[in-house]
């Protein structure tokens, strides 16, 4: 079985920052990558961070320069900084990674999301 945990949304005000956890825990041989995705109401899911098992990052346009992507490979838990958080920041954030299982299965796994509200 492989899990993976979310945490450190919340309501925020504008101009505030939070930090999103993910631990991937189970069966796991390697990660490959692991990224962050969001989806707010009525809107489409979108990619907002990735990183590589190597280190090597991508960010959406709407997010650079506010947000930052991190791993930890030996906990196998990823970090998204948020800051100066806007309100059209607001979604519910997924957590995704790319690995390959003890048994040899390769595939993508979810978490069950985080609300990250940014309001006044």
């Amino acid at each position: 079985q492989v899990q993976l945990v979310e945490s450190g949304g919340g309501l925020v005000q504008p101009g505030g920052s939070l930090r999103l956890s993910c631990a991937a825990s189970g069966s796991i041989f390697s990660i490959n990558a692991m990224g962050w995705y969001r989806q707010a109401p009525g809107k489409q899911r979108e990619l907002v961070a990735v990183i590589t098992s190597g280190g090597s990052t991508d960010y959406s346009d709407s997010v650079k320069g506010r947000f930052t992507i991190s791993r930890d490979n030996a906990k196998n838990t990823v970090y998204l900084q948020m800051n100066s958080l806007k309100p059209e920041d607001t979604a519910v954030y997924y957590c995704n990674a790319d690995l390959l299982t003890d048994w040899g299965m390769p595939g993508a796994y979810w978490g069950q999301g985080t609300q990250v509200t940014v309001s006044s």
